[in-house]
């Protein structure tokens, strides 16, 4: 059974750091297409960091910079390394297998307060 499932959340100050953990089972993730999304209340879900099974990382500029994408192969973990974390940043965070239908996790609230 393919799942995923996300911990590291929390309540972080403006400028802190968190880093997240997505444990996989049920598949190879480094064979595939990983990535980590958000959405905030009221807000589209957005992607933030994708990494390709090659290495390869990708993300976008609201978020270059100061998040990083990264694998742990040997225990079949993804990781999100956030940064001079923003309130915007207060969101709901998931891990997701892009590759064919796409495969959430439950999903990791992070709230970005002074």
């Amino acid at each position: 059974q393919v799942q995923l499932v996300e911990s590291g959340g929390g309540v972080v100050q403006p400028g802190g750091s968190l880093r997240l953990s997505c444990a996989a089972s049920g598949f190879v993730l480094s064979n595939t297409i990983m990535g980590w999304y958000r959405q905030a209340p009221g807000k589209e879900r957005e992607l933030v960091a994708t990494i390709i099974s090659g290495g390869a990382t990708y993300y976008p500029d609201t978020v270059k910079g100061r998040f990083t994408i990264s694998r742990d192969n040997d225990n079949n973990t993804l990781f999100l390394q956030m940064n001079d974390l923003v309130p915007k940043g207060t969101a709901m965070y998931y891990c997701a297998r892009r590759t064919g239908v796409i495969v959430w996790g439950q999903g990791t609230q992070i709230t970005v307060s002074s």
